[in-house]
């Protein structure tokens, strides 16, 4: 297929830089055998559709005191997927790593399982809703531990180029859009959040503040 100038660009530019990590990567699986590809592929599993970051995300807005943290990794997701999805992939158009049959690219990834992936690569949509949902959890945590929210983030984008779908300047790229999207979620979220609560005496958002699934509802009224 022709590519897009961006694509084009993309790969001209960057082709060193991918293919070092790529190379990198493969010594690593070869080294290994198959001993991290179901561990990565298990990894890449989790954000799927987004659907493991939903389902978290889904559990923390059942409790008061994690319901903050909770939409805002939905909305961070969703976000991101708009950014990453319905926009940048198909204006970018940039072919996955293995598309062309006759580079090395493709015999590494056919290594590591052939995992099949049929959407275009940049950026990794992956990595941008793992970096989502992990960067609005952490704007909303307040504790020293939530650095660890990070940890997710470069677990996915290197199960991405590992499994030889996703050029790891995809990956950049998508820790760039799930930023961006964790951003505007987070803007959101403060905003909605300050909506309930100059408005207690409103059914909906005294049940946002107090529900608790656990039967603690706090009254917010008083």
């Amino acid at each position: 297929m022709e590519l897009t100038m961006v694509a084009g660009w993309l790969n001209a530019t960057l082709a060193g830089f991918d293919l070092a990590i790529f190379a990198g990567l493969h010594g690593l699986a070869e080294a290994a055998g198959w001993f991290f590809t179901p561990f990565f592929m298990l990894v890449s599993l989790f954000a799927e559709k987004g659907i493991g970051l939903f389902l978290v995300s889904a559990v923390l807005m059942l409790f008061k005191n994690t319901r903050k943290a909770g939409l805002c990794m939905f909305l961070a997701v969703l976000c991101g997927a708009v950014i990453t999805n319905l926009v940048l992939k198909d204006l970018i158009a940039r072919p996955r790593p293995f598309a062309d049959e006759a580079g090395a690219i493709y015999g590494w990834w056919m290594f590591v399982g052939s995992p099949i992936e049929t959407s275009f690569s940049f950026p990794s949509g992956h990595t941008t809703a793992t970096m989502a949902a992990m960067a609005g959890l952490f704007l909303c945590l307040r504790s020293k531990a939530r650095w660890l929210c990070f940890i997710p983030v470069a677990l996915m984008g290197l199960s991405r180029s590992y499994l030889m779908v996703h050029y790891p300047s995809d990956v950049i790229a998508g820790v760039l859009a799930g930023a961006a999207g964790a951003g505007v979620a987070y803007l959101l979220v403060r905003a909605l959040y300050r909506y309930f609560e100059s408005h207690p005496e409103n059914l909906i958002c005294s049940f946002a503040l107090g529900f608790d699934v656990r039967g603690k509802r706090s009254d917010t009224t008083t």
